[in-house]
């Protein structure tokens, strides 16, 4: 079946951030130019039509009460993870239900470290961690991502070592596929990766919420099937939300195979006896974990990769000196723009008005550690990014 990625969905009055919010204070678009979001991690696409099916007939259905996760949830989840990531081994037990991939981190760290310890991360941040780990007292060390001579985002190994060392760090926060940069990394990097944190005793929590979202020619490797130490160290998260647009659902679920690790990550994301399931997002999780959502999810992945190939060739045919890495998976890019605003005299702050007083929405990337970095979704119609781009040529990088 051939699902569609072009109709441009009106979503204003439908509670989504995305259309109806500027990421920014004391910014507006002027009159005459319509609102295009790209900005925050949801799609204007519309999810695979098995998932609102799913939803529907169970809300048909008028009581609501306590339930039990089906072990048909399961059963999803370990088919999804076998059929996509090739993970063998897997058992029920090792899978744990989380409100959100943030909850899952925060209670992950609260099992592995104490609070006002250090915790390493690569840089560019994604600003969730940065967010959920200063609010629960945790010290951030950054490790800063490298582009080599092919302009492709790299581990700075020597880097981590140097900091796990003199610092005495024991956790790492590890984002695969890598949120902003795009990068999926090769299993040499992992492998490397794992061996530093096993040579220095750091545990892992892994954020492979992004997983699915693999442009044509990558492939997604679990952190965890890369050695056995790796596969007892780590904590890994995963959600179908950034894959089937399910962001509002709320849901989201932790692979442990340690179960050391496992019960306490359990006991602790228990404590707040807020981390229970929707019976909605169980039903969500099931529309999308099957066949249709493969199929719906690689045409997904080939519209993604055609959106990214013309933004990123686009920008460096038609905007000197604003830099882009072109991402191997998710639907964001980041923006560099040191180069442009100094060969124009203007900061990252006035080209970011610029760009929002014509209706391109998009993200400050300094919230992620990226000094003169913009943001910017991809996941929408064609029309709308071949605006965008006709916008930020008249309008913005002149």
């Amino acid at each position: 079946m051939q699902y569609n990625f072009t109709d441009i969905i009106d979503r204003n009055g439908r509670d989504a951030i995305a259309a109806e919010v500027i990421p920014y204070q004391n910014m507006t678009v002027k009159e005459g130019f319509s609102r295009i979001p790209m900005w925050v991690a949801d799609m204007s696409f519309a999810t695979v039509p098995s998932v609102p099916q799913k939803i529907a007939e169970r809300a048909a259905h008028p009581l609501y009460g306590y339930f039990d996760p089906k072990e048909e949830y399961y059963d999803a989840i370990l088919w999804w993870q076998r059929q996509q990531h090739d993970v063998q081994g897997l058992t029920k037990e090792c899978i744990g239900y989380e409100n959100g991939v943030l909850g899952g981190v925060v209670s992950a760290l609260n099992v592995f470290c104490s609070k006002g310890d250090k915790v390493l991360l690569h840089s560019p941040t994604y600003v969730g961690f940065t967010g959920s780990l200063g609010n629960n007292g945790y010290d951030m060390v950054l490790s800063p991502l490298k582009k080599d001579e092919d302009g492709i985002w790299r581990m700075d190994f020597e880097d981590m070592e140097k900091k796990l060392k003199e610092q005495s760090i024991h956790a790492a926060v590890f984002c695969s596929p890598h949120n902003p940069c795009g990068r999926v990394w090769e299993r040499w990097e992992l492998e490397r990766a794992m061996e530093l944190f096993r040579k220095y005793d750091v545990m892992v929590v892994s954020d492979e919420i992004w997983s699915d979202i693999i442009l044509p020619g990558n492939s997604h490797i679990p952190t965890q099937s890369v050695s056995e130490d790796a596969r007892m160290r780590t904590a890994a998260l995963y959600a179908p939300s950034k894959t089937f647009n399910l962001a509002g659902m709320i849901g989201s679920y932790h692979i442990i195979y340690n179960p050391w690790i496992r019960d306490r990550v359990r006991k602790e994301s228990s404590l707040c006896h807020y981390n229970s399931m929707n019976v909605l997002s169980m039903y969500a999780l099931l529309g999308a974990y099957n066949e249709e959502g493969v199929e719906w999810k690689d045409q997904l992945c080939q519209v993604i990769r055609e959106n990214v190939d013309y933004a990123c060739d686009y920008i460096d045919r038609n905007f000197p000196g604003v830099c882009v890495a072109k991402p191997q998976g998710t639907y964001m890019i980041l923006l560099d723009c040191t180069e442009w605003c100094k060969a124009h005299g203007k900061t990252i702050d006035e080209v970011q008005r610029a760009g929002v007083e014509v209706g391109v929405i998009w993200q400050d990337g300094r919230a992620f550690h990226s000094p003169c970095g913009i943001r910017m979704n991809l996941a929408l119609p064609k029309t709308l990014l071949m605006e965008a781009m006709e916008r930020l040529k008249q309008y913005v990088f002149v």
